[in-house]
């Protein structure tokens, strides 16, 4: 059933975000980002395609959460072969998710509870329903994409040996017989940003969404958009598996920054900080960095963090490097652990019990990082990859086209669970588009809200926390502590913090092992654990170790029932040994 929402509805005051018209400064630098795939979040008319109205229903959510901006995947006029990142009018709303006036209402909704609103562009590449693809099938404009004359005899052959991201050669022949360029799916043209149309045209697409009140985009595919002079071969197969390994001629070419400029020019002349965010593949942090320089994008998804194994080494490189890159530009960094493309961490991470320990330890540890964290719907609620959907219901084109990507992205897009029971779990008042297990009930918003172990309600400790804490949020580095083999400890320093409950510094553990590791106690309360229930601190200590007693820190503002712990005051010898629990993260107060 649809949840009607008036004017009068907001989110508990004491839960509100700060609101996107106050003064704050540079808010991307520490914002929490939701992201919401349109079509999988909230379905408000029964056809089983989540929409913007149902969207627009469920943003309390957001806001009780403790997210600072909600990102929407593309819902622009398309005819869907790839999700909606074919675009067919960038300025229209597709039937399937509502109307122009659908989007106003939900940008002006979440401004009334303090979120501000990313709407994804897709520059790269058009749908080949577009006006101006049907005007070059017609022989008219074609300078706006990449066509060209075929090799071999009779030009048959390809004009290079480029492959699609999805699978295939990245060209098709059209009936004159000359090739266009797609990147992607065949559907999917790309734009040639050499021509000086296809700049004014989005740079119009951009004033148009701005004007109507959206506070940033997501830039689909940022470092695509110019290819190498010549098109040069790259000369073997699966070329997929390079992407974000080496410098492509077709992607992360040094053009596209000129591009981003001009861009951010455009933004700077808004008011109310707009921002833009780049999804930007590149081989390293030094050159993912180049995106986010002074005068270019605001923030880019650091995807090395995203693909690091559970291993302590690895994510403390990777931590390092990414905070040494941005900070050398003067730029936040951005941490991510799912989104609509891969495989949900829950199950990354392993099956079942682990890869949920794993999961909301990964959660915490993110949360404590300096910079600006992005959750995707639904990891909030530990969410694992639907791994056995039949083939007849997929609609991932990498998987109907094979050879490309693995395929398997309709996994994380399942329909998300609102209810315990109910059609599609609260989904909408029909089914979904995609089959929901029957586990989903379970691990829905209805079921785990106030259930202090929950996911749910750690994500919502956590984010109360991080808003709280001086020492959380913006920041660009980390001070790392002595710690055992597989256990990472960091600090972070609150500048100028009082002395009380909510003051001070912050530090944070990951025991990244399968077994409990002993600890002298690095603070001198608990903040928050991943790890539930009586896996807290403490439990089988050996001799001489502190158990972490029960109470509440005061003065640290959490949505009830949050679970706190204290640790006694440290003795003379330097403090309890503790026992961090096999796979958990805690945040302590120093």
């Amino acid at each position: 059933m649809a949840h009607e929402l008036t004017s009068s509805v907001q989110a508990p005051e004491d839960l509100r975000p700060a609101s996107p018209s106050g003064d704050r400064t540079g808010w991307w630098r520490e914002a929490v980002i939701y992201q919401v795939y349109v079509r999988s979040f909230a379905d408000s008319d029964g056809d089983g395609i989540g929409d913007l109205r149902g969207a627009r229903e469920r943003l309390p959510h957001l806001a009780r959460l403790g997210a600072d901006a909600v990102w929407l995947t593309p819902f622009y006029a398309s005819p869907q072969a790839d999700g909606g990142y074919d675009v067919a009018d960038y300025r229209a709303v597709d039937p399937l998710f509502g109307d122009l006036a659908d989007a106003d209402d939900l940008v002006r909704t979440a401004h009334d509870l303090g979120l501000r609103v990313i709407v994804d562009i897709v520059p790269n590449h058009t749908s080949d329903r577009h006006p101006w693809f049907r005007e070059a099938l017609a022989g008219r404009g074609r300078n706006r994409y990449h066509f060209r004359p075929g090799k071999g005899p009779g030009g048959s052959l390809p004009p290079n040996d480029w492959e699609s991201v999805f699978g295939g050669p990245a060209w098709t022949r059209v009936p004159d017989g000359e090739w266009y360029l797609h990147l992607f799916a065949p559907e999917q043209p790309d734009l040639n940003w050499d021509d000086e149309e296809v700049r004014a045209e989005f740079e119009s697409v951009f004033r148009f969404w701005l004007d109507l009140g959206v506070d940033g985009f997501r830039v689909d595919v940022a470092h695509g958009m110019v290819k190498a002079p010549g098109m040069p071969d790259i000369g073997h197969g699966e070329q997929a598996r390079l992407i974000g390994t080496q410098q492509l001629p077709f992607f992360d070419q040094d053009g596209v920054h000129e591009i981003h400029r001009a861009w951010r020019r455009l933004l700077d002349t808004y008011e109310g900080e707009r921002i833009a965010v780049a999804e930007a593949w590149a081989p390293s942090a030094e050159r993912l960095a180049l995106y986010v320089r002074p005068d270019e994008l605001h923030q880019a998804f650091n995807f090395q963090f995203l693909n690091c194994p559970w291993d302590a080494d690895a994510l403390r490189r990777v931590i390092d490097d990414s905070l040494r890159a941005t900070t050398s530009v003067g730029a936040p960094t951005t941490w991510v652990l799912s989104n609509h493309d891969v495989v949900r961490h829950t199950t990354r991470y392993g099956e079942g019990a682990t890869g949920l320990r794993r999961a909301r330890a990964a959660a915490l540890l993110m949360l404590a990082l300096p910079g600006s964290a992005y959750v995707y719907q639904g990891e909030e609620l530990g969410l694992p990859e639907v791994t056995e959907l039949p083939d007849e219901v997929r609609q991932d084109p990498a998987f109907l086209r094979g050879e490309g990507q693995d395929g398997l992205r309709d996994g994380c897009r399942v329909p998300i669970p609102w209810t315990a029971a109910g059609p599609s779990y609260g989904f909408g008042p029909g089914g979904s588009w995609l089959p929901q297990p029957a586990s989903w009930g379970g691990l829905s918003v209805e079921a785990q809200t106030g259930d202090p172990d929950s996911t749910l309600e750690l994500y919502r400790s956590a984010l109360a926390l991080r808003r709280e804490h001086p020492a959380l949020g913006a920041g660009d580095a980390v001070e790392w502590l002595p710690a055992p083999d597989g256990v990472l400890a960091f600090r972070r320093r609150a500048e100028g913090a009082g002395d009380g409950p909510a003051g001070g510094d912050l530090v944070c553990t990951v025991n990244l092992t399968d077994r409990p590791v002993a600890l002298r106690a690095p603070g001198c309360r608990v903040l928050l654990a991943s790890a539930p229930g009586d896996g807290l601190p403490g439990d089988g200590a050996p001799e001489g170790a502190g158990p972490l007693g029960g109470g509440a820190v005061p003065g640290i503002k959490v949505p009830p029932p949050a679970r706190e712990s204290a640790v006694p005051a440290a003795s003379g010898d330097g403090g309890r040994t503790v026992l961090l629990p096999a796979e958990s993260c805690i945040w302590w107060a120093s």
